[in-house]
């Protein structure tokens, strides 16, 4: 069993904001193991999450996805608040689950507001031509544009999209399940997917959902 130091006891009540007591107790339970006593606190609920709301969840890990045959590959930061959280395994996996859905899904921002204001005044043009087109009346064209661009905007956003592996959830659920899981704000900060040939005149092959028909299996 470690030597519980004075020092240790306040190093725990800084990383976890428990209270000095539960901490010394979280590491006489733990025989002195930091890592061990943090999860216990966890367990306990002691340690007070919500005192770091405010705070920038700024440990995590960047996790990557490549595509058989390399056609794809992806790079996604998830952020948390402990780099002790940033070693869990239901973290890693997570990580692993969204750059391989980064892959499947191609969305352009993580949330609604990163969209460009010119690109969504763009689509919003594209949807009122469409319904105009079809004929529709005036008042009618405006709901049927609104509802067309608030699609759009969940289809092109990380978090608003359906999850690869369980399409009854959205990433942003997701997020909420882990969080409540573990006990920590997790986010994903950014990504950028890479596609062999993007941009360039080539033949049309679907590698996204080929990539989805994969991560569904």
């Amino acid at each position: 069993m470690s030597t519980i130091t004075a020092s240790l006891v306040k190093d725990l009540r800084e990383r976890t904001g428990a209270g000095m007591m539960d901490c010394k107790k979280a590491l006489e339970e733990t025989g002195g193991d930091f890592d061990k006593a943090i999860e216990w606190l966890q367990k306990k609920q002691l340690a007070s999450v919500g005192k770091k709301a405010g705070r920038i969840a700024a440990e995590g890990v960047v996790a990557s996805y490549l595509h058989q045959g390399g056609r794809i590959g992806v790079l996604v930061e998830i952020n948390c608040e402990t780099d002790f959280v940033a070693r869990n395994e239901d973290f890693l996996a997570f990580a692993k689950d969204i750059a391989m859905h980064v892959a499947a899904s191609n969305p352009l921002v993580v949330k609604a507001e990163e969209l460009a204001a010119d690109l969504v005044e763009k689509q919003r043009e594209i949807f009122t031509a469409q319904a105009m087109n079809e004929g529709k009346p005036e008042h009618i064209a405006k709901n049927i544009v609104v509802g067309r661009l608030k699609k759009w905007q969940a289809e092109s956003c990380l978090l608003d999209q359906p999850f690869v592996k369980d399409p009854d959830k959205t990433v942003s659920q997701l997020i909420a399940e882990l969080t409540a899981k573990i006990g920590e704000k997790i986010s994903v900060r950014r990504f950028a997917r890479f596609e062999v040939g993007e941009g360039l005149e080539k033949r049309s092959d679907d590698f996204a959902a080929e990539v989805a028909k994969q991560a569904a299996s």
